[in-house]
C-alpha cells in the first residue's frame, strides 16, 4: 500500500457513536461527503479503495440494533459477520455474547479499521481478507448489512446463504431496501428507522428491515 492505513484512518476520522446504535464507537469519516466523493484518481493515487469501512451503513446500523435488542440470537454462539466493513455489526455480536466472530473483508483496509474499532469498545474479533463466499467454517450465525447492492453479488450471495441456512444456520441480513435484495427468500424479523449521511444515501433516514434467510423460495 502506498498509504499507511493505521495513520490515514486516523487523520481522516473522528471516534463517534453511530446514531441507531450509540453503545457502539467507531472510526467514521466525519466529512462524508469530502472523502466518500473523493475522485477514482485520488483514490487510487493514495492506493486507497472505496472506504466502505468509513461509514455506518443503514443496513449494518439496524442489525446491529437488532443484535443487541435481541442477545439471545448470537449468545454462546460463533459468527460470521459478512462483508464487515467497520466492524460495526460484528462488534455488536461479540457484546451480545457470541463467543467468537468471524469478521471478514476483502478490503485490506477494512481489516485496519476494525482493529481500530474493536480496540475503542474492548471486544475481540477474529478478521480474514480472505473471500469468504460460497465457504461454510461451521458457524452458527451469518450476520450480513447492506450486501445486496449489486446484481452479481447478491445472485452469488442467495444460494450460499441459502445453503447455510439449510443446514441449520441462522442467516440474518440488514436491508435498506436495496434493489436486489431477495425478499422472497426471507421472513422479515423488524423495521427501523435508521438516520444515515444525505452524502451517501437518497435521504436522511432508510428504512432498514431486519430479514432471517430461509433455505427454499418462498
Amino acid at each position: 500500500m502506498r498509504t499507511d492505513p493505521e495513520v490515514f484512518i486516523r487523520k481522516n476520522t473522528g471516534v463517534l457513536c453511530p446514531p441507531h446504535v450509540p453503545e457502539v464507537r467507531l472510526r467514521l469519516a466525519t466529512e462524508a461527503h469530502d472523502l466518500w466523493l473523493k475522485t477514482e484518481e485520488e483514490l487510487e493515487e493514495i492506493g486507497l479503495p472505496p472506504p466502505f469501512w468509513a461509514f455506518a451503513w443503514a443496513g449494518g446500523q439496524g442489525l446491529a440494533r437488532h443484535v443487541l435488542d435481541h442477545p439471545g440470537l448470537v449468545a454462546g454462539r460463533t459468527v460470521l459477520d459478512f462483508a464487515s466493513g467497520s466492524g460495526l455489526v460484528g462488534i455488536a455480536a461479540r457484546m451480545a455474547g457470541a463467543s467468537a466472530v468471524l469478521a471478514a473483508d476483502i478490503d485490506p483496509w477494512s481489516g485496519t479499521a476494525i482493529r481500530l474499532n474493536t480496540g475503542l469498545n474492548g471486544v475481540t474479533l477474529d478478521y480474514t481478507g480472505e473471500d469468504m463466499l460460497g465457504r461454510d467454517g461451521g458457524w452458527d450465525v451469518v450476520l450480513a448489512g447492506d450486501v445486496f447492492y449489486d446484481r452479481a453479488f447478491a445472485d452469488a450471495i442467495v444460494p450460499w446463504f441459502s445453503a447455510l441456512a439449510a443446514r441449520g444456520a441462522t442467516v440474518l441480513v440488514g436491508d435498506p431496501g436495496r434493489a436486489y435484495c431477495p425478499r422472497e427468500r426471507m421472513e422479515a424479523l423488524a423495521t427501523y428507522q435508521v438516520p444515515v449521511t444525505r452524502a451517501l444515501e437518497d435521504s436522511e433516514v432508510k428504512k432498514t428491515t431486519v430479514w432471517r434467510f430461509t433455505s427454499a423460495a418462498g
